[in-house]
């Protein structure tokens, strides 16, 4: 899982990201250059703990997100001049690879770090970087169209139904976008998710929305009721500090302050729900590991999360789920009371699912 963090200038884009990843990074301007910063980290589970407790496995492996700290976006797109700019091509590269988008809004008061726009209004950046995002994709959609025209004019080529959907396709998506919606809002078939494959498209993509708050601010009041979006409140500065703390002084502070549980784990939380993703887990004494597959993938597929082997001979999936796995105290139990399950490889895995895969070296 890969997601990008972004925002206009001064929104604490780095500040958030040392909060999720434990990192140190310097928080100064990027002074509008392209700066791209990675860090994976580990997905917090209570349940992998337990699983480690129960099964004292010489490793561990919890589920991995990967987060890029993305400087260069201005928000600013098609308003100079009246002229569509667009994304830069080295920066719209870094953005396409993104399964989903963290939009940092800013909404502290500081004025050592003014706001680029002179004031502070998380409503009007987030419509702002809607609107950044929104005309990078008319762009591309109004080239795609171009294309489609072209090659409809000349003969030998693909199937002209083919090219008639997908011009109909594009043409949906063009004024959607020209009505200020992003693309994600509409309804798309499997024919036609399949079709946009590797496209790139910035709107598709899931936002969760981080309201960069002051210590102790009240969030304000944000409206944003697109698809595949969500807003979380979090107190950046302090999330960072408590981040880059020792456990131990971590943990005192966070119960002197009320704080129930870090940024990071709600912030992962909500990108998994918007992303469609679960975890399921693979136990025994030589390994407790987290693997992340969408909600609904089938048990084929998620033997190919764990190894292309598993899902070229996969036989039949060994399943039970986590809570009964703890009742029954392990696995030589679960088998001996027949809890075990088989499955086939059309089976739809759980989230929390313990499974083995038998198959076909």
């Amino acid at each position: 899982m890969r997601l990008g963090i972004i925002g206009l200038p001064q929104a604490g884009k780095t500040t958030i990201f040392n909060a999720l990843t434990r990192g140190d990074q310097p928080v100064t301007m990027s002074g509008g250059r392209i700066e791209i910063r990675t860090a994976v980290v580990d997905v917090p589970d209570g349940r992998v703990d337990r699983l480690v407790e129960l099964f004292h496995p010489q490793k561990m492996a919890y589920a991995k997100v990967t987060y890029a700290d993305i400087a260069g976006l201005e928000g600013a797109s098609g308003k100079s001049g009246g002229e569509k700019k667009g994304i830069s091509g080295q920066l719209l590269n870094q953005l396409s690879q993104m399964e989903g988008f963290v939009h940092v809004a800013r909404c502290f008061e500081n004025p050592s770090v003014p706001h680029p726009a002179g004031s502070v209004n998380p409503q009007r950046d987030i419509e702002a970087m809607d609107s950044e995002l929104a005309i990078n994709d008319l762009i591309s959609v109004e080239r795609k169209l171009e294309r489609l025209v072209e090659e409809k004019k000349k003969s030998g080529g693909r199937d002209k139904a083919v090219i008639e959907r997908e011009t109909a396709l594009f043409e949906r998506f063009q004024a959607t976008l020209s009505a200020g919606i992003p693309l994600r809002d509409i309804d798309l078939d499997a024919e036609q998710e399949k079709t946009l494959s590797g496209f790139g498209l910035l709107t598709l993509k899931p936002v969760l929305i981080l309201l960069n708050l002051a210590d102790g601010q009240t969030p304000p009041p944000i409206e944003y009721s697109h698809r595949y979006s969500a807003v979380v409140p979090l107190q950046g500065r302090l999330e960072m500090e408590l981040a880059q703390l020792p456990a131990e002084d971590a943990a005192l502070f966070m119960e002197d302050f009320g704080i129930q549980e870090l940024g990071l784990q709600r912030v992962i939380n909500q990108s998994y729900e918007l992303l469609g993703l679960q975890s399921f887990f693979t136990v025994g004494e030589d390994e407790v590991r987290a693997w992340t597959v969408r909600r609904g993938a089938s048990a084929w597929e998620s033997a190919g999360a764990i190894h292309t082997d598993l899902q070229k001979g996969f036989i039949r999936a060994e399943v039970i789920g986590y809570a009964d796995l703890l009742a029954l105290g392990g696995l030589v139990e679960a088998r001996t009371r027949g809890k075990l399950r088989l499955e086939g490889k059309d089976y739809v895995v759980q989230d929390g699912e313990i499974v083995h895969i038998r198959f076909n070296n």
